[in-house]
Protein backbone atom coordinates (compact mmCIF):
# COMPACT_ATOMS: atom_id res chain seq x y z
CA UNK A 1 0.00 0.00 0.00
CA UNK A 2 1.47 3.74 -1.16
CA UNK A 3 1.77 6.42 1.56
CA UNK A 4 -0.86 8.09 0.59
CA UNK A 5 -3.39 5.29 -0.25
CA UNK A 6 -6.23 5.76 2.48
CA UNK A 7 -5.91 3.29 5.16
CA UNK A 8 -4.44 2.56 8.29
CA UNK A 9 -0.89 4.14 7.77
CA UNK A 10 -2.46 7.12 6.60
CA UNK A 11 -4.68 7.35 9.27
CA UNK A 12 -2.20 6.75 12.22
CA UNK A 13 0.11 9.54 9.82
CA UNK A 14 -2.81 12.01 10.10
CA UNK A 15 -2.67 11.18 13.93
CA UNK A 16 0.88 11.65 14.52
CA UNK A 17 0.79 15.15 12.44
CA UNK A 18 -2.33 16.53 15.20
CA UNK A 19 0.46 15.63 17.99
CA UNK A 20 3.29 17.14 16.77
CA UNK A 21 1.63 20.42 16.07
CA UNK A 22 -0.44 19.87 19.59
CA UNK A 23 2.71 19.81 21.59
CA UNK A 24 4.38 22.07 19.50
CA UNK A 25 5.07 25.48 20.73
CA UNK A 26 4.79 27.11 17.72
CA UNK A 27 3.24 26.58 13.79
CA UNK A 28 5.18 23.72 12.35
CA UNK A 29 6.27 23.79 8.65
CA UNK A 30 5.13 20.93 6.47
CA UNK A 31 8.94 20.05 5.99
CA UNK A 32 9.44 18.91 9.64
CA UNK A 33 6.44 17.07 9.47
CA UNK A 34 8.17 15.09 6.46
CA UNK A 35 11.19 14.50 8.48
CA UNK A 36 9.31 13.82 12.09
CA UNK A 37 7.42 11.27 10.21
CA UNK A 38 9.64 10.12 7.50
CA UNK A 39 7.72 10.38 4.76
CA UNK A 40 8.00 12.26 1.63
CA UNK A 41 6.81 15.92 1.38
CA UNK A 42 4.05 15.47 -0.45
CA UNK A 43 2.85 12.64 1.63
CA UNK A 44 2.52 15.14 4.00
CA UNK A 45 0.44 17.72 2.12
CA UNK A 46 -1.47 15.03 0.98
CA UNK A 47 -3.07 14.39 5.12
CA UNK A 48 -2.75 18.29 5.62
CA UNK A 49 -5.37 18.79 2.59
CA UNK A 50 -8.63 17.37 4.73
CA UNK A 51 -6.92 17.94 8.01
CA UNK A 52 -7.27 21.87 7.51
CA UNK A 53 -10.15 21.58 5.57
CA UNK A 54 -12.46 19.87 8.69
CA UNK A 55 -10.78 22.69 11.09
CA UNK A 56 -8.64 20.35 13.22
CA UNK A 57 -5.04 22.42 11.62
CA UNK A 58 -5.17 25.90 10.42
CA UNK A 59 -2.38 27.23 8.41
CA UNK A 60 -0.73 30.56 10.34
CA UNK A 61 0.28 33.48 8.60
CA UNK A 62 3.43 33.16 8.86
CA UNK A 63 4.16 29.82 7.83
CA UNK A 64 3.22 26.44 9.53
CA UNK A 65 0.42 24.43 10.93
CA UNK A 66 -1.20 25.12 14.32
CA UNK A 67 -4.32 23.54 16.04
CA UNK A 68 -7.68 24.43 14.63
CA UNK A 69 -11.11 25.55 16.17
CA UNK A 70 -12.53 22.18 15.21
CA UNK A 71 -10.27 21.18 18.57
CA UNK A 72 -11.62 22.91 21.06
CA UNK A 73 -15.18 21.30 20.14
CA UNK A 74 -13.38 17.83 20.43
CA UNK A 75 -12.58 19.12 24.04
CA UNK A 76 -16.11 19.75 24.93
CA UNK A 77 -17.42 16.81 23.77
CA UNK A 78 -14.64 14.81 25.25
CA UNK A 79 -15.68 16.79 28.76
CA UNK A 80 -19.26 16.01 28.37
CA UNK A 81 -18.49 12.21 27.54
CA UNK A 82 -17.03 12.36 31.23
CA UNK A 83 -18.90 13.86 32.80
CA UNK A 84 -17.63 17.48 33.31
CA UNK A 85 -19.86 20.40 33.04
CA UNK A 86 -18.85 24.28 31.70
CA UNK A 87 -19.35 24.74 35.71
CA UNK A 88 -15.57 22.80 36.12
CA UNK A 89 -13.77 25.99 35.52
CA UNK A 90 -14.77 28.08 38.09
CA UNK A 91 -14.72 25.21 40.42
CA UNK A 92 -11.37 25.04 40.27
CA UNK A 93 -10.48 28.16 39.91
CA UNK A 94 -11.71 28.83 43.25
CA UNK A 95 -9.74 25.80 44.11
CA UNK A 96 -6.81 27.45 43.05
CA UNK A 97 -7.45 30.49 45.12
CA UNK A 98 -7.94 29.08 48.32
CA UNK A 99 -5.62 26.15 48.19
CA UNK A 100 -3.23 29.17 46.98
CA UNK A 101 -1.57 25.35 44.38
CA UNK A 102 -2.63 24.77 40.97
CA UNK A 103 -6.30 22.47 40.65
CA UNK A 104 -7.02 19.65 37.92
CA UNK A 105 -10.68 17.78 37.73
CA UNK A 106 -9.49 14.38 36.48
CA UNK A 107 -11.56 11.37 35.22
CA UNK A 108 -11.70 8.05 35.05
CA UNK A 109 -14.05 5.84 32.37
CA UNK A 110 -13.21 3.17 30.01
CA UNK A 111 -10.49 2.07 31.41
CA UNK A 112 -8.89 5.63 31.32
CA UNK A 113 -7.50 8.22 33.71
CA UNK A 114 -7.59 12.04 32.02
CA UNK A 115 -6.51 15.06 33.37
CA UNK A 116 -9.95 17.00 31.77
CA UNK A 117 -9.49 20.38 33.02
CA UNK A 118 -6.99 22.45 35.42
CA UNK A 119 -5.86 25.91 36.24
CA UNK A 120 -2.02 25.70 34.83
CA UNK A 121 -1.35 28.36 32.56
CA UNK A 122 -1.46 26.92 28.75
CA UNK A 123 1.64 29.18 28.32
CA UNK A 124 3.41 26.43 30.80
CA UNK A 125 4.00 23.75 28.97
CA UNK A 126 6.62 22.87 31.31
CA UNK A 127 4.32 22.27 33.79
CA UNK A 128 4.74 18.58 35.20
CA UNK A 129 0.85 17.97 35.71
CA UNK A 130 -0.99 19.66 32.70
CA UNK A 131 -4.28 18.09 30.76
CA UNK A 132 -4.24 15.25 29.02
CA UNK A 133 -4.05 11.28 29.42
CA UNK A 134 -2.64 10.39 32.70
CA UNK A 135 0.18 8.03 32.33
CA UNK A 136 1.50 7.94 35.54
CA UNK A 137 -1.71 7.04 37.74
CA UNK A 138 -0.07 4.74 40.32
CA UNK A 139 2.75 7.97 41.50
CA UNK A 140 0.07 10.90 41.36
CA UNK A 141 -2.39 11.59 43.76
CA UNK A 142 -5.22 11.83 41.28
CA UNK A 143 -4.63 8.27 40.17
CA UNK A 144 -4.22 6.89 43.36
CA UNK A 145 -7.65 8.45 44.76
CA UNK A 146 -9.71 7.22 41.48
CA UNK A 147 -8.08 3.48 41.84
CA UNK A 148 -9.22 3.32 45.12
CA UNK A 149 -12.40 3.70 43.73
CA UNK A 150 -12.96 0.55 41.55
CA UNK A 151 -12.95 -3.06 42.51
CA UNK A 152 -10.02 -4.88 42.37
CA UNK A 153 -9.88 -7.15 39.13
CA UNK A 154 -10.65 -3.59 37.28
CA UNK A 155 -7.47 -2.02 38.92
CA UNK A 156 -5.58 -5.03 38.58
CA UNK A 157 -6.30 -4.92 34.64
CA UNK A 158 -5.45 -1.01 34.49
CA UNK A 159 -1.88 -1.27 36.29
CA UNK A 160 -1.13 -4.78 33.89
CA UNK A 161 -1.98 -2.38 30.80
CA UNK A 162 -0.56 0.65 31.85
CA UNK A 163 2.95 -0.63 34.11
CA UNK A 164 4.18 0.90 37.42
CA UNK A 165 6.77 2.66 36.00
CA UNK A 166 9.41 4.16 38.20
CA UNK A 167 9.50 8.01 37.84
CA UNK A 168 11.41 8.80 41.51
CA UNK A 169 13.33 6.87 44.36
CA UNK A 170 9.50 7.63 46.22
CA UNK A 171 7.58 5.89 43.76
CA UNK A 172 5.26 3.17 44.18
CA UNK A 173 6.19 0.19 41.59
CA UNK A 174 5.16 -2.96 43.68
CA UNK A 175 1.23 -4.35 43.21
CA UNK A 176 0.97 -5.15 47.20
CA UNK A 177 2.47 -1.75 48.71
CA UNK A 178 -0.13 -0.05 45.57
CA UNK A 179 -2.50 -2.15 47.29
CA UNK A 180 -1.72 -1.27 51.15
CA UNK A 181 -1.42 2.72 50.09
CA UNK A 182 -4.83 2.20 48.29
CA UNK A 183 -6.55 0.81 51.37
CA UNK A 184 -4.95 3.80 53.65
CA UNK A 185 -6.16 6.45 50.78
CA UNK A 186 -9.82 4.81 51.66
CA UNK A 187 -9.40 4.89 55.25
CA UNK A 188 -8.53 8.27 55.34
CA UNK A 189 -10.70 9.60 52.70
CA UNK A 190 -7.98 11.01 50.27
CA UNK A 191 -4.84 10.70 48.60
CA UNK A 192 -1.48 12.07 48.68
CA UNK A 193 1.39 11.88 46.74
CA UNK A 194 4.98 13.35 47.89
CA UNK A 195 7.67 13.42 45.11
CA UNK A 196 6.45 10.17 43.41
CA UNK A 197 5.78 11.53 40.02
CA UNK A 198 8.11 14.75 40.33
CA UNK A 199 10.40 14.69 42.86
CA UNK A 200 10.22 18.23 43.43
CA UNK A 201 6.07 18.22 44.13
CA UNK A 202 3.13 16.95 46.28
CA UNK A 203 -0.15 16.43 45.60
CA UNK A 204 -3.59 15.95 47.11
CA UNK A 205 -6.59 14.61 45.92
CA UNK A 206 -10.25 13.50 46.64
CA UNK A 207 -12.66 11.54 44.77
CA UNK A 208 -16.55 13.51 44.28
CA UNK A 209 -18.51 10.69 46.09
CA UNK A 210 -21.91 9.19 44.95
CA UNK A 211 -20.31 7.88 41.65
CA UNK A 212 -20.16 4.64 40.04
CA UNK A 213 -17.19 2.95 39.00
CA UNK A 214 -17.96 3.47 35.07
CA UNK A 215 -17.47 7.20 35.84
CA UNK A 216 -15.25 8.37 38.70
CA UNK A 217 -14.14 12.34 38.60
CA UNK A 218 -11.22 13.66 41.42
CA UNK A 219 -10.20 16.84 42.25
CA UNK A 220 -6.83 17.71 43.07
CA UNK A 221 -3.85 20.24 44.10
CA UNK A 222 0.01 19.63 43.37
CA UNK A 223 2.38 22.33 44.71
CA UNK A 224 6.23 22.08 45.78
CA UNK A 225 6.68 19.91 48.24
CA UNK A 226 8.24 22.19 50.72
CA UNK A 227 5.42 24.44 50.30
CA UNK A 228 2.98 21.60 51.10
CA UNK A 229 4.37 20.53 54.48
CA UNK A 230 4.02 24.49 55.60
CA UNK A 231 -0.09 24.47 55.40
CA UNK A 232 -1.13 20.88 54.64
CA UNK A 233 -3.63 21.92 56.69
CA UNK A 234 -4.80 24.89 54.75
CA UNK A 235 -4.58 22.29 51.65
CA UNK A 236 -6.53 19.44 52.35
CA UNK A 237 -9.35 21.42 53.74
CA UNK A 238 -9.55 23.49 50.67
CA UNK A 239 -9.73 20.32 48.62
CA UNK A 240 -12.24 19.06 50.24
CA UNK A 241 -14.48 22.42 50.81
CA UNK A 242 -14.35 22.21 46.68
CA UNK A 243 -15.46 18.24 46.44
CA UNK A 244 -18.27 18.95 48.92
CA UNK A 245 -19.33 21.82 46.27
CA UNK A 246 -19.10 19.20 43.77
CA UNK A 247 -21.15 16.71 45.01
CA UNK A 248 -23.84 18.93 45.68
CA UNK A 249 -24.33 19.35 42.09
CA UNK A 250 -21.72 22.28 40.59
CA UNK A 251 -19.84 21.42 37.58
CA UNK A 252 -20.68 17.36 37.45
CA UNK A 253 -23.05 15.69 35.71
CA UNK A 254 -24.65 12.57 36.57
CA UNK A 255 -22.59 9.79 35.34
Amino acid sequence: MSSTTPGPRSVDRALEILDIVADAGAPVGAKVLARRLGCSLSTVYHLLGPLTARGHLVRAEGGGYAPGPRVAALHRGFQRHVGARPGVGEVLGRLRRESGAEAYFTAYRDGRITVVDSTVPVTDPAHPFVPGPEVRAHATAHGKALLAGVERGVRRRYLAEHGMARFTDRTITSAERFEAELARVRGQGFAVSVGEADPAYTCVAMVVPGQSEVALHALSVSLPTEQFRRRHGQVRAAVAESVRAFSGGAGIAGA
